[in-house]
């Protein structure tokens, strides 16, 4: 057996097969892109077949790579959260496209249940508030809306599942329909407290709990290949939502550590240890790992447009061929200009949550260019993180110290800011996909090549670059006093 791991990443606009040696280097990794469907306004969609096939894809490419499939000791699977894909466990075919954790339309169910006065009691149980982010409204959507999976619900063969729960039974043949606990969480459908689904939480959103899978530890031994997918059988090991892979590729094991995941949405984690999180501040609280049945719990602020705002500079207005010439445009200059971006393209989350929310740019002039544009966009970064510490220190869980990662995190200038606006230190790792490396860690402790998690970590983890914060106060109350004003006008 050898001591490859095979992680399948699982993104929003990409999927990625990554093959990690037990020290944690990378060995080798295949990505192909994703198809992002745009039906309606607010509408995002992908063909959970798509998914499916070019996983696959990447997954054979890398294991060819490796020597075979029996050079693989487990397999380590993370994803995009929230990301509802439903199929007949019968068949095993998706009946319908997957509604993607960005979209917006379940707003009118949430607003009904607000109006009702659930929204407090259902984040007591579950940390969560009455949002379309989360998987429980988008599963209802389905239902009512998508003929075929209430015909599969009547028939008794539906399966809701979020991306690890689809990957995992069709590479097990159909034979596993499973989640783990950090997925779960997210659904508006599970007890903090709780080790299953609810039902009474199933009962209030309209979802069959027999449709729902088993919910399962993150580590361990979670379910078999199928021996004809792969080539011979391969345990998984390890599952996790990408934000808590993050979290724990970034080692944040002990209560107050904190990290920052800057991808296609920006995500704040701050480990809580085995006490259920509470907010009053409109944070959420969710699992951060499972182990043995043994909770850790993480309180979280979740933005919705990071990366995917210099995305829409790059595909949509051209102020960009590619997202790194952003670090130079921002240095070229030595303001924005009184340019201020805020990226409401898909609503605003954490602190705020309105669904309601829009984009704005405030500060245009003829003295504005591409460079301009690029550095508002990267500051935009910093401006929503800021709130976000306001919110989390208020909830009593201040920063000492902030850990970043994800595809932005690359971006020096990006870092620097974010130190100097927030008044923290900023630490980044010298392998900054950290996601992919929080699913390595857990599924080499589940394959049994180390004896616990924090051993995983100390071994993988790798070397980190520090940036201190070097701002004036002056200049930072300015910055967010335009920030403030555009945020008014969104």
């Amino acid at each position: 057996m050898s001591d490859y791991i095979l992680v399948l990443d699982e993104g929003t606009t990409s999927t990625r097969a990554m093959l990690f040696a037990s020290d944690g280097v990378l060995a080798a990794s295949a990505q192909l892109e994703l198809t992002q469907h745009y039906p309606q306004s607010g509408w995002v969609e992908h063909d959970p077949q798509e998914v499916w096939d070019k996983t696959l894809q990447c997954a054979m490419d890398v294991i060819q790579k490796a020597g075979g499939a029996s050079m693989i000791a487990g397999i380590g699977i993370t994803n995009q959260r929230e990301t509802v894909v439903a199929w007949d466990r019968v068949t095993g075919e998706p009946l319908s496209r997957a509604i993607v954790w960005q979209d917006r339309r379940t707003e009118p169910f949430c607003m009904k249940l607000r109006a009702a006065g659930h929204e407090g009691e259902v984040q007591r149980r579950t940390g969560l508030l009455l949002d379309p982010y989360f998987s429980g409204t988008k599963m209802r959507w389905m239902l009512d809306n998508a003929p075929a999976v209430r015909a599969a619900s009547d028939a008794g063969t539906l399966a809701f599942g979020t991306i690890e729960s689809w990957l995992v039974f069709r590479l097990t043949g159909g034979a596993r329909h499973i989640t783990d606990a950090s997925n779960a969480s997210r659904t508006l459908l599970m007890e903090l407290a709780g080790e299953g689904f609810d039902e009474g939480l199933c009962e209030l959103f309209g979802v069959p709990h027999a449709a729902l899978p088993q919910v399962t530890d993150m580590s361990g031994l979670l379910a078999v290949t199928d021996v004809q997918i792969l080539g011979c059988e391969i345990p998984i090991t390890g599952l996790a939502g990408d934000q808590q892979a993050a979290t724990i590729g970034q080692a944040c094991l002990a209560p107050g550590e904190t990290k920052a995941t800057y991808g296609t949405g920006a995500f704040v984690l701050t480990n809580q240890g085995d006490s259920i999180p509470q907010s009053s501040n409109r944070l959420l609280g969710t699992v951060l790992c499972q182990i043995d049945g043994k909770r850790i719990y993480a309180i979280e602020g979740s933005v919705f447009v990071a990366g995917s705002l210099i995305q829409w500079l790059r595909d949509s207005l051209g102020v960009v061929h590619d997202a790194r010439e952003t670090e130079a445009l921002a240095r070229s200059i030595e303001t924005s200009g009184g340019v201020t971006i805020v990226p409401a393209l898909s609503g605003l989350g954490a602190p705020l949550w309105r669904a309601d929310a829009r984009g704005v740019i405030t500060g245009l002039s003829f003295a504005s260019g591409k460079a301009e544009l690029a550095r508002a966009a990267l500051e935009a970064m910093a401006h929503q993180t800021y709130d976000l510490a306001q919110a989390f220190a208020a909830d009593g869980t201040s920063w000492g110290t902030l850990r970043i990662d994800g595809g932005m995190a690359a971006n020096d200038w990006m870092a620097q800011d974010l130190a100097d606006m927030l008044g923290v230190a900023v630490e980044r790792p010298s392998f900054v996909e950290t996601t992919a490396l929080g699913a390595a860690m857990l599924a080499a402790t589940g394959a049994g090549l180390y004896p616990d998690l924090a051993s995983a970590v100390e071994v993988m983890r790798g070397t980190l670059k520090r940036f201190e914060p070097d701002m004036k106060d002056d200049v930072r109350q300015e910055r967010l006093e335009r920030w403030r004003k555009a945020l008014n006008a969104a």
